[in-house]
C-alpha cells in the first residue's frame, strides 16, 4: 500500500527570483566576485542587479535554494507532499514565484511583507562556473510569528520531514530552532544544507547550536572546508582541499547529536565522487557520479538543490541511502541540461540501477 505523504515535508528558505545572465569576467572584476561562488549583497553590489538587466540577455528564473529542492522533491513524490515555507513582497516577483511552484504541483505558505519586494538574486555565469549575489528584501523578514500561527503551525505538525538550507540561518535562526525542536520531540527527521561557505564562516555559532539536531548534513566541497576551517578541526596553518572531504564528511557525522537517529552528512563534489558518512559506521561510503557531457551541461546552477531533491524523495519513500545517492546524482543531471534552475518539461520518474554501489573506505 502506498504511504500517505501528504504534507509529509515541509521546507524554509529565501525565495528569491534569480536574474541570471552569461558574462564575461571583467564583470566578475569588476564587483570583486569570484567566479563559482555564493554571497550576500553588500550596498556595492546593488547596481548589479540593474546591470544585467539593461546590458546583458539576462532571464527571470524561479529561485531560492530550498524552494527548488522542494519543487523538485515534489515532482517526484505525490501530489501535495511538500509545503514551502519564506518571506515575499506583493509584487509581480512573487507571482512569478507562486507561479512556477504551482506549475510542480508545489504549495507555498510565504509571509507577505506588503512594505519590502520580493528578494532576487544575481547569477553570473561564466563557462561551468556560476556566481551567485543575493539581494534577499523581503525575504530578510521572515518572522517565527508566522509559523507560530495556529493556521500554519499545523503544516509544522503534519510533516515528517524538515528541510532547511543554511541561507535561513541569518534569517531566522529561531525558526530553525522550533522546527528542530518540534522534530526531536516528534522523532521526525530534520534535515539541513550547509548551502555556502559564508554559513559557516560568518554565522558558526548558531550552526553549532543547530548541528546537534540534524539528521542529515547536506553540503559541497567548498562548504565541506569552510566548515573544517571554522570548527578548527584541521591543524594551524593547514590548507584543506578536496582531499580532506572525506574525513570531514565522518568528523561531521560523529559530532554530538540529539536523538536516537544516526547522523548522515552527505557532501557533493560536482562530477566528482560523493561522499556519505553516518555516525553508526566507521567508514565512509564514496559514490561515482555519470559525467554529464560537456556538450549537454547548459548550466550548472541548481544542480546541489536538484540533488537535495531527488535524495530526499526517495529517502522519504524508505529507500537506500544508495537510492537516494544515485536518484540526486540522476535528477542533478537533467538539471545542468537545462538554463537555470529548471526541471525538464514532462513527467519526470526516477529508475534505480541494479549496479549502482559506493565504494566503503575506512577513515
Amino acid at each position: 500500500m502506498p504511504q500517505d505523504l501528504r504534507g509529509a515535508l515541509v521546507g524554509f528558505c529565501n525565495p528569491l527570483l534569480d536574474i541570471s545572465a552569461v558574462v564575461g569576467d571583467d564583470l566578475l572584476a569588476e564587483y570583486k566576485l569570484k567566479a563559482n561562488d555564493a554571497i550576500m549583497a553588500s550596498p556595492e553590489h546593488l547596481p548589479l542587479f540593474q546591470t544585467l538587466m539593461d546590458k546583458y540577455d539576462a532571464k527571470l528564473l524561479p529561485g531560492g535554494s530550498a524552494q527548488n529542492a522542494l519543487r523538485g522533491a515534489q515532482l517526484l513524490l505525490p501530489s501535495g507532499s511538500a509545503v514551502f515555507f519564506g518571506a515575499v513582497g506583493a509584487d509581480e516577483n512573487a507571482a512569478r514565484l507562486k507561479g512556477a511552484a504551482e506549475k510542480a504541483n508545489l504549495r507555498t505558505n510565504y509571509m507577505v511583507n506588503k512594505d519590502k519586494p520580493t528578494g532576487t538574486c544575481a547569477l553570473l555565469i561564466t563557462g561551468h562556473n556560476r556566481s551567485m549575489v543575493a539581494n534577499l528584501s523581503a525575504a530578510e523578514t521572515y518572522s517565527i510569528e508566522h509559523v507560530r500561527a495556529p493556521e500554519n503551525w499545523k503544516d509544522i505538525e503534519a510533516a515528517r520531514f524538515y528541510y532547511i538550507t543554511g541561507f535561513f540561518i541569518a534569517v531566522s535562526p529561531d525558526t530553525i530552532q522550533a522546527v528542530a525542536q518540534h522534530a526531536l520531540d516528534q522523532g521526525k527527521t530534520f534535515t539541513m544544507n550547509l548551502s555556502a561557505p559564508f554559513v559557516a564562516q560568518f554565522f558558526t555559532q548558531l550552526l553549532e547550536k543547530t548541528l546537534p539536531y540534524i539528521d542529515i548534513l547536506f553540503g559541497n566541497e567548498s562548504e565541506a572546508i569552510a566548515l573544517a576551517e571554522a570548527m578548527k578541526w584541521a591543524p594551524e596553518g593547514a590548507a584543506l582541499s578536496v582531499g580532506d572531504v572525506k574525513w570531514i564528511a565522518k568528523r561531521a557525522a560523529d559530532l554530538p547529536k540529539l536523538g536516537s537517529k544516526p547522523r548522515v552528512v552527505v557532501f557533493t563534489q560536482g562530477a566528482l565522487e560523493t561522499v556519505v558518512a553516518t555516525s553508526d559506521s566507521e567508514g565512509v561510503r564514496v559514490y561515482p557520479v555519470t559525467k554529464v557531457p560537456d556538450a549537454e551541461v547548459a548550466d550548472t546552477n541548481g544542480a546541489g538543490d536538484a540533488f537535495v531533491a531527488g535524495f530526499l524523495a526517495e529517502y522519504m519513500q524508505g529507500k537506500s541511502l544508495d537510492t537516494s545517492v544515485e536518484a540526486g546524482h540522476w535528477l542533478g543531471g537533467q538539471v545542468v541540461r537545462q538554463i537555470g534552475p529548471n526541471y525538464p518539461e514532462g513527467e519526470l520518474s526516477f529508475t534505480p540501477s541494479s549496479s549502482f554501489a559506493p565504494v566503503v573506505e575506512k577513515i
